[in-house]
């Protein structure tokens, strides 16, 4: 199926138009950060290595690099040797035209490399530097790797995640690394907010994957305090409130349904012929009905096993209870609301035609984001960017005689 069909205008022309961020981030929470932006008209400039560039490009699916495509789309590449003075003197330049760098090197790395944040300020007082590990740049574990497993496990995520009776489960996805990358773009924007209206400066933000990933999981804390218990794993069900789960249907489909307000529940259980539950004390409150969360799943789920998925949608919605279908991709891309909303769109692609990739989020009423440019090719706005800085062409070759760009 192809989508709503959207064209790279090429030229930005955004809301942001007019911010510039360096991104020296590899794979996915930086490059996250900065599609964000990209996406609404900031002029992002990944900065990666001569030989391969960013491992993003090596992600394949179907023998392609969908991942670069989708996350670095209206963004630009300059290939450096940032092991050569030459190639740390060139991003020091870029700095000096920017409004924020973003890095994800372990801990200590950048230092290393002779760009330390405080010569980075040097060079622009008004750059705001985010830098991403997976521990923080402080406490015990700053030097370990902080790739977002770790982090999922380490952040009580994987053990709430899954059934009591099996292995903790990790998501199968790279949740942290998404959650810190929506997080970050946050926290830039929180900056040049500061920067520009409050009148501030520049700053560095020491954004860790642990502490976004700890906080989305709630107050676990407090309740272990006054409690002494920690909560097991509770595999689709909630951990706070019943019924809630999903449901096989007679056709073996399924569907996730949340009725986790009392007005909910009640409309639930007369729906179902039920009435007689609401004043049974195993299920007349919430936390009663989580105590016995089994026994309501296992009336809710045997009504809903008796018909089919489009029986249980048609019925459950005229009765206003939440529900809906558990989706694989090949119902979503057939799915009326994604295709008429445009969630997925179909833009060019020079290897393939064309390719569906997420649309533009958040959904601006007077300044949305567009499509500017396609994923770049590694190095294929050296010549560009370099001009922009004042490099001629004898001294553009000479750059790439000598190795410093590709």
């Amino acid at each position: 199926m192809e989508f709503c069909r959207k064209e790279f205008s090429g030229k930005s022309s955004g809301m942001l138009e007019g911010v510039r961020i360096i991104d020296l981030s590899r794979l996915v929470a930086g490059n996250f950060i900065t599609l964000k932006m990209a996406d609404f008209g900031a002029d992002i400039i990944k900065i990666e290595n001569t030989r391969d560039g960013d491992p993003f490009r090596k992600w394949h699916g179907a023998g392609v690099a969908l991942h670069w495509k989708e996350y670095s789309r209206n963004k630009r590449s300059l290939t450096l040797d940032l092991r050569s003075e030459c190639g740390r003197e060139i991003l020091f330049k870029l700095v000096e035209t920017a409004d924020g760098l973003v890095e994800n090197f372990r801990p200590g790395t950048l230092e290393k490399m002779g760009l330390h944040p405080d010569l980075l300020l040097e060079r622009n007082p008004r750059l705001v530097v985010l830098r991403i590990s997976g521990f923080g740049q402080t406490g015990p574990y700053r030097s370990y790797g902080g790739f977002g497993t770790l982090v999922e496990a380490m952040s009580g995520y994987a053990e709430r995640s899954g059934f009591e009776d099996r292995e903790p489960v990790l998501p199968p996805l790279a949740l942290a690394d998404n959650v810190t990358g929506l997080t970050g773009a946050m926290a830039m924007m929180m900056a040049l907010y500061h920067r520009d209206v409050k009148g501030g400066s520049g700053q560095v933000i020491d954004l860790s994957l642990l502490e976004p990933m700890y906080a989305i999981l709630g107050p676990e804390a407090s309740r272990y305090r006054l409690t002494g218990t920690v909560k097991k794993r509770v595999g689709s069900a909630s951990s706070t409130s019943s019924p809630r789960n999903v449901y096989k249907t007679s056709d073996d489909r399924w569907v996730a349904m949340s009725a986790s307000m009392p007005t909910m529940v009640a409309r639930l259980f007369r729906a179902i012929g039920r009435e007689d539950m609401l004043s049974d004390p195993r299920y007349s409150t919430n936390t009663e009905r989580f105590k016995h969360r089994h026994e309501v799943d296992a009336i809710v789920g045997g009504w809903i096993r008796e018909r089919t998925l489009d029986e249980n949608l048609a019925f459950f919605r005229k009765h206003e209870i939440t529900v809906g279908p558990v989706y694989n991709i090949s119902q979503i891309v057939e799915d009326p609301h994604f295709i008429e909303r445009e969630i997925l769109v179909e833009v060019p692609d020079e290897e393939l035609g064309s390719l569906p990739m997420h649309n533009i989020f958040p959904r601006f009423s007077k300044t949305p984001g567009d499509f500017y440019r396609p994923a770049p090719k590694l190095g294929e706005h050296n010549s560009e960017i370099l001009e922009e800085l004042g490099f001629d062409e004898t001294a553009r070759s000479a750059l790439r005689e000598e190795g410093i760009t590709s």
